[in-house]
């Protein structure tokens, strides 16, 4: 093997930092070879791998067979394979794309690359320029801008050939772009393209909400949620994501949004004093007493009138539910929901200051009651679940917050409501808008 190596480096230049001598001290798993890496015709690395015919039978049909060694800058096929599945890991999207990427990224064709300095890299059957400096480092990629192949200028999708020397340029201005998805092939180029644009895209987005969100408080307009999905539904974005990227991108004017802003808010805010004035409604208040006299809607214990009592904040009882009071410390009775979360510790701990408790059937007030909501984060559904709220007689919205993450959202809405009754027909409504995954009562 030396006597092979010694008449390869004569008639050919060689390169010192790439000689892996394995035959003074073989590989753990047997492995036996000696690789130099020589300057061939046309200016190309070219890596030789001398072995007798013994060391290249234990290497293709041994132990060492299963780690077959094709050239990759480690000191072991097992630490480089090991490296491989880890970005994969890292960087799939999901099940799917990890094993469309085990696919492509361990069993296709390939072809092996050099640097300048000689350092070989393995890169699958039809890599470009791109992949190239994706492979060397993520920075690298991220500012690519072409590369010398071959001391040739090429551009950043030209597809390379075993035994390549590959020199990469870059640009600090440089990012990546969605396009480049069109033509790289290896997984670690497409997720960090992937996940770097969609890093800028939500960076972009906080800017233009902080851009909108500065506007309005110098022009004195505070911004409503349900009026500002409107106003985006309107304009005709699809996500607040990209209905903000775009007022940072100034694809869009703030001045313009504003002014559709106050349009909409201005013609909601003359239907709602025309249909009925905020300041006729009134809501029970748990903390007040409901009722005096022969006019209560709760009967206690053995038909007792004039009592005072409380609508119990734990779980915040409505017309029609099950209930039971509760004699307070305070001397005050507490009105909870049978299935209340403290039901069953009130029971078992103080079951001589419970009151049978029943309603006297005369509703007519409204009381206070959340609902919780899950669903898909589009902007259309906040529009179609106030508009089923707003065309019940009997039923209107008091309050509502959204939060929104990863593509979903979770709201509560707070709803005066006459009775159980009203409240599972409407939640049963709200069940029917598309997106909508659940929606349930919450205490």
């Amino acid at each position: 093997c030396w006597r092979v190596f010694s008449i390869g480096t004569d008639m050919y230049t060689s390169n010192p930092k790439r000689l892996k001598d394995w035959l003074s001290i073989p590989k753990g798993n047997g492995y036996e070879s000696l690789h130099t890496t020589v300057m061939g015709p046309d200016s190309k690395w070219v890596e030789v791998q001398i072995r007798t015919r013994r060391m290249d039978l234990v290497a293709e049909k041994g132990l060492a067979a299963h780690w077959k060694y094709k050239g990759i800058k480690s000191e072991g096929q097992l630490d480089a394979w090991m490296n491989n599945v880890r970005d994969i890991l890292e960087t799939a999207d999901g099940p799917m794309e990890l094993m469309k990427n085990f696919k492509m990224d361990l069993y296709d064709k390939e072809v092996f690359i050099f640097t300048p300095m000689g350092d070989l890299y393995r890169l699958p059957m039809g890599a470009s320029v791109l992949d190239f400096a994706f492979a060397v480092h993520s920075k690298l990629g991220c500012s690519c801008v072409g590369g010398k192949v071959n001391g040739r200028n090429r551009k950043l999708n030209h597809k390379l050939s075993s035994g390549d020397t590959v020199e990469i340029t870059t640009s600090p201005s440089q990012t990546p772009k969605l396009d480049w998805l069109n033509f790289v092939v290896t997984n670690k180029a497409r997720n960090k393209i992937r996940q770097t644009i969609n890093e800028r895209a939500n960076r972009s987005s906080e800017f233009g909400r902080e851009l909108l969100q500065r506007r309005c408080k110098n022009r004195k307009i505070e911004l409503e949620e349900g009026t500002l999905m409107r106003s985006i539904k309107k304009l005709g974005y699809r996500t607040v994501t990209d209905f903000y990227k775009a007022i940072a991108d100034e694809s869009i004017d703030v001045n313009d949004v504003i002014a559709t802003y106050e349009l909409i808010y201005s013609a909601e805010h003359k239907a709602e004093i025309e249909r009925r004035s905020a300041e006729e409604f009134e809501l029970i208040d748990p903390n007040e007493r409901l009722s005096d006299g022969n006019d209560d809607i709760l009967v206690i214990g053995d038909n007792i009138k004039g009592v005072n009592y409380r609508l119990s904040k734990c779980c915040n009882p409505i017309y029609g539910d099950d209930v039971f009071g509760f004699v307070s410390a305070e001397g005050v009775i507490k009105i909870h929901r049978m299935n209340c979360p403290n039901s069953n510790h009130i029971r078992e701990r103080y079951p001589y200051r419970v009151i049978r408790t029943r309603w006297s059937g005369k509703a007519g007030n409204q009381f206070a009651a959340t609902v919780r909501i899950l669903g898909n984060d589009d902007i259309s559904i906040v529009t179609n679940i106030t508009s089923i709220i707003n065309k019940e007689k009997d039923v209107n919205m008091r309050n509502i917050s959204i939060e929104s993450h990863d593509g979903m959202f979770s709201g509560f809405l707070v709803l005066g409501i006459n009775d159980t009754s009203a409240l599972n027909n409407i939640i049963k409504k709200i069940k029917t808008v598309k997106g909508v995954k659940d929606v349930q009562r919450s205490n």
